[in-house]
Order: C-alpha cells, then structure tokens, then sequence
C-alpha cells in the first residue's frame, strides 16, 4: 500500500481548522511517510464562544497558529484557509454552494485546477451546519468528467469523525486505512489545536480520537484505523 501512497497527491477539504487532524490525520502521515505529496483546505477558522468552561473567545489568529503547527507536525506539502472572514465561520451555508465550488475546482491557490489531486478526502455530512455546506459543494466538485478536459481523482474519500455519532443517517465505512504505525502523530497534531480540546468523555476530546481510532482499526482488526466512506475508487 506505501508503493500505492508514494504515487498520490492527497487533497484535504475541511471545514474548520481541526478537521482535518481529526479525519484524515493518519491519511496524510501515511502518504507522506510514503513519499507522496499532500495538501489541506481549511474553510474557516473564526471566533467561536464554545460550551467549554471557558469565559473567553477564541481568536481567529490564535486557530490559524494552530493549524499552522498542526500541519508542521504532520509534514503537509502546502496548506491554506480560504476564508479570514470570521462573520462566516458556522455560516458556511450562507454563501451560494457555486461559490464554494469555485473554490475548490479554480478560484484558491489549492484548488483542483492547480495541484491536480488523485485523492481528494473531504468532511461527511453531519449536524454541523458548515460540514454539510462543504459536502455538498465538494461532492460537485469531484464529479465525474473528461480527465482530459478537467482533472479528475480516482480517489474520492468521506472522512470519519466522532461527531457523526450524533447523526440521523449512519456513516458506514467501507474503505480503511491502517495508521497503526502513525496513531501517535496523528493524536500529537491533533493536539496543536489547544483551543479546541475538550476534556473527556466529551466527543471533542484527544481520548475520543483516540479511542475512534482504536474501535476501527478493531473492525478490521489492526491496532488503529481510519475510516471513510469510498464514493469512488478507479484502478
């Protein structure tokens, strides 16, 4: 599989800084550990008042620091946030999805256009009002099309998460990764997003990522895993 990740060029979409540690983070070490290439776009990272404990707002600058050390420990070729206006962070459903979509296929410097992606993981739908706008506006970004009139990835993969937990609609798996050997990098970026961190049992938490990393690698009974919804896999 290392022979099959040394030929990829991974794109990231998540909707807010975390997100994708969170998803994908043992993805990237394992393409990157490979020797392939990988990419992340975050949407927003804002000022947000969070149910937890604190009697302060996170400041949008404070997350982007974040990001930043976060994507350092996981070694990305290249990262961006597309949107610094904090009125639409929780607000991404707000802005028209041909917008978005414009985004992801021209419009940034990440966008499919200019790295050319083979795999592309992006955020399930969920509660989360902005992981629903961004599914749907990536899902028409990856469609189906002439490879020789717009890139196309053979690989199109929908992230896990805790949160999916509180969901109407199951997240069922059906493509894995083993991050056995990269759990601990994974879990150390995630831990970069310090404003973030939830205590335990909350769903936010370190041990939740952990413990979700664990139970899937026992589905397919490897020491840890991750997870994801395969939407298209081309040989």
């Amino acid at each position: 599989m290392d022979n099959f990740f040394s030929q990829e060029r991974l794109l990231v979409i998540a909707p807010h800084a975390d997100d994708e540690t969170i998803g994908c983070g043992g993805l990237i070490a394992r393409v990157k550990a490979a020797g392939g290439q990988a990419f992340v776009q975050v949407l927003t990272v804002g000022d947000l008042d969070h149910y937890d404990g604190k009697d302060h707002l996170v400041a949008g600058n404070t997350r982007e620091s974040e990001l930043a050390e976060a994507m350092t420990v996981l070694n990305v070729d290249d990262w961006e946030i597309l949107i610094k206006d904090s009125d639409l962070h929780l607000r991404l459903d707000h802005i028209p999805r041909r917008d978005l979509i414009n985004l992801f296929e021209r419009d940034s410097r990440l966008a499919i256009d200019n790295i050319r992606p083979t795999m592309i993981a992006i955020p399930a739908p969920s509660f989360n009002q902005d992981h629903e706008a961004v599914y749907k506006a990536a899902i028409t970004a990856c469609r189906p099309h002439l490879a020789t009139l717009k890139p196309f990835q053979r690989l199109v993969l929908v992230a896990d998460s805790p949160q999916l937990a509180w969901n109407p609609h199951a997240f069922k798996p059906n493509f894995y990764v083993d991050i056995s050997d990269c759990l601990n990098l994974k879990l150390e970026a995630f831990s970069k997003h310090v404003s973030q961190q939830r205590p335990s049992p909350h769903m936010g938490s370190l041990e939740a990522l952990r413990l979700l990393a664990e139970w899937r690698g026992r589905e397919i009974s490897v020491g840890a895993a991750e997870a994801y919804d395969c939407l298209r896999f081309v040989i």
